[in-house]
């Protein structure tokens, strides 16, 4: 198998992005609510909702290219796993942009984990 290193990331991706909008979807007003409290002191306090639609789809988009780039993977194609490896890093940028913003370092130093294998993927599949 050409591209075990790549489909293991992408696992991941998939996993970590599907169920993290899940969440959202699931328990949708107790996220909002977390968050207004977290960005109380920012410019994005009364921007909650529209904010977490916006990560919610570029989360949801994330985890199925991901699964899509898997599948593609096994026919020799690389370039929808490319993709879902930019739309992962565009992600998770604008979450630890909101974490700087929220002056959340420990959330944004979490961010980076995620960031580590996702821009790996990018850089294997360029």
């Amino acid at each position: 198998m050409n591209y075990i290193t790549e489909i293991l990331i992408l696992l991941f991706l998939a996993i970590t992005f599907l169920q993290s909008g899940y969440d959202k979807i699931a328990d949708w007003k107790g996220n909002v609510g977390w968050l207004k409290s977290h960005f109380a002191n920012t410019f994005l306090g009364d921007k909650v909702p529209f904010s977490l639609g916006i990560i919610l789809i570029l989360e949801i988009i994330a985890g199925i290219s991901a699964l899509a780039g898997i599948w593609f993977l096994f026919n020799d194609c690389k370039e929808i796993a490319l993709y879902s490896g930019i739309v992962s890093c565009v992600t998770l940028l604008f979450l630890l942009l909101g974490q700087r913003i929220a002056k959340d370092y420990d959330g944004a130093r979490t961010i980076v984990i995620y960031f580590i294998p996702a821009i790996f993927l990018v850089f294997l599949l360029k």
